[in-house]
């Protein structure tokens, strides 16, 4: 399936997910879809491993849990942030390293403080290696955290080869 680009979201300095300074980070790049899915792209490297080869698998819970939540910003204008309440996930496939991996985000729900969302991890190959689904509050970054969006690098950042779609 074919994902059309309509946005993309900010990375940070130090996030271990997205933060583009960060030697150990996954340096995460999200993606938002015209059918208000959040795709992240990342390649995990022998840093990222549990076994030989094969990605930890609480980064990979990590990397579906940060892609859920970061769907709410997707609904507002203004800057929405999830606190995670619940998060389960579904090992289905071993994660290899070293390779493209592409993560689906979507809202199932959304109510005045929690939203839902589920999503998954897949391989280059199309095949679903895990899902997992969480339950989020809604919070603004102030109540979460002293963050600085200057000091921590909070901006869109852009490359040569930024896709206009993105095939799963």
């Amino acid at each position: 399936m074919k994902y059309k680009i309509s946005g993309k979201q900010p990375n940070s300095k130090l996030c271990f997910v997205c933060g583009l300074k960060n030697p150990f980070g996954l340096k995460a790049s999200f993606y938002e879809t015209s059918t208000k899915e959040l795709i992240a792209i990342f390649k995990p490297s022998e840093m990222h491993q549990s076994y030989p080869g094969r990605l930890h698998g609480g980064i990979a819970s990590t990397i579906l849990d940060e892609t859920i939540g970061r769907a709410i910003m997707m609904n507002h204008e203004d800057e929405v942030w999830g606190v995670t309440l619940e998060f389960n996930a579904k090992y289905r496939k071993q994660i290899p390293l070293d390779c493209e991996l592409k993560v689906i985000g979507r809202l199932t729900k959304e109510t005045g403080r929690s939203f839902e969302g589920k999503g998954e991890i897949v391989l280059p190959d199309g095949e679903v290696a895990v899902t997992g689904e969480g339950k989020y509050l809604r919070m603004p970054i102030e109540k979460i955290a002293n963050f600085d969006r200057e000091e921590n690098d909070w901006r869109v950042v852009r490359n040569e080869n930024e896709p206009e779609e993105i095939e799963i």
